[in-house]
């Protein structure tokens, strides 16, 4: 069988293991310890806007004291968009609140301004007051219209929290994506842009906010020689071997998002002479994305047998892995009786999509491999 071709693994850079061996000489190898400051202040001086950082177990973990902060709770409303992985979600069921879910558009596949007005609208109107946040999601580091949704947000005073894990290293008109909501989140997972093995990050510009979910990490631990507790805590702080992991990764952070979007630009150079097959563009100079993952959607042909499921099975084959584009949370039979506010735009592109190898490891002859594979799909399913 040919070597495997993975969706996005992780990529390790020379740095790395100079960070970890400091953390194993020092024998900081407890949760906590100067590489999970260093990370923090990487991570702060990287995004800028004047922002603190929580490094933390997870992004979902960041996501879940985003909302215990904004004080979320049994009976409030959250609404999040509905295309995205199921860890948007989730956090607000941990709260025991029940999420409103809203459409994306067709141009960044990322929340839908206008059904987010309506949701805000129909949910005061059904129940008397105003969904307690609003969970945006950058999908593939592609920028949500951040410009339009904060309007509307602020317009109603409704929090906003930027689901950034999958968009370090993308900006909206100049600004760095985990800079303009409340509270944004990070995530270091594997399949990441960088890596810490697993880990996350909650950044806000509110100070305190931090401080307080630095605190509620660590098991919510007051300050006395023993161990006392005033608040339900989490066990939710990185590891400092993590951190150093996390710290040789922002060193290549740049050059990993360049060979992401060179990914690409190859797809689509490469993938031009077929007409059903299309990429989601920058729809303008404002928008720069990380390109984490090269996504295409597939216009089923006359006789419906080119499909996006046709061209995964096709990859499948060769040992080259791709996945559909995420299963919106609506469809979802976890959220089946949530709100949902939309005309089908995600689900049209869940059927259509289709993620394609996009690792910053990815050799030419990798990517000559695949975009081989999916050509051959394309013109046995065109005769």
């Amino acid at each position: 069988m040919k070597e495997k071709i993975w969706l996005s693994s992780p990529h390790m850079g020379e740095s790395e293991f100079k960070y970890v061996q400091e953390a194993f000489d020092t024998n900081w190898i407890a949760p906590l310890g100067p590489h999970v400051n260093g990370f923090e202040q990487d991570i702060a001086s990287y995004l800028g806007e004047g922002v603190h950082v929580a490094a933390l177990s997870a992004g979902t973990a960041a996501l879940h004291l985003a909302l215990v902060i904004l004080g979320v709770q049994a009976g409030d409303e959250v609404i999040c968009q509905s295309m995205t992985f199921s860890a948007s979600a989730n956090p607000i069921a941990y709260q025991g609140a029940t999420p409103v879910f809203v459409d994306s558009e067709a141009q960044t596949w990322n929340m839908s301004p206008r059904y987010l007005e309506a949701a805000i609208l129909d949910r005061v109107e059904r129940t008397g007051k105003k969904p307690k946040a609003i969970i945006v999601v950058h999908l593939y580091g592609m920028p949500a219209q951040m410009d339009r949704i904060m309007e509307i947000a602020n317009r109603h005073a409704i929090p906003v929290v930027e689901d950034a894990a999958e968009a370090l290293g993308s900006s909206y008109r100049g600004q760095k994506l985990g800079t303009f909501g409340a509270m944004s989140i990070l995530s270091f997972n594997g399949n990441k842009i960088i890596t810490t093995s697993g880990g996350g990050a909650l950044v806000s510009k509110n100070e305190d906010w931090v401080k307080k979910a630095r605190f509620l990490a660590t098991q919510a631990r007051d300050a006395a020689p023993h161990y006392q507790h005033s608040h339900i805590g989490y066990n939710y702080r990185m590891s400092n071997v993590c951190a150093a992991i996390g710290r040789g990764q922002m060193e290549v952070l740049k050059e990993r998002v360049e060979k992401r979007r060179n990914n690409y630009a190859f797809y689509k150079r490469s993938l031009a002479p077929y007409p059903a097959i299309r990429f989601a563009d920058e729809p303008n100079e404002s928008y720069y994305a990380n390109r984490w993952l090269s996504a295409i959607l597939v216009e089923d042909d006359a006789t419906g047998d080119l499909t996006r499921e046709a061209i995964r099975l096709g990859l499948e084959k060769e040992n080259i892995e791709s996945r559909p584009l995420w299963k919106p949370m609506h469809l979802q039979p976890v959220f089946e009786t949530a709100p949902f506010y939309g005309d089908g735009t995600s689900e049209r592109l869940f059927y259509q999509g289709l993620c394609l190898p996009s690792g910053s490891n990815l050799t030419e002859d990798d990517l000559n491999r695949v975009v081989e594979q999916v050509r051959g799909v394309v013109e046995r399913t065109s005769r």
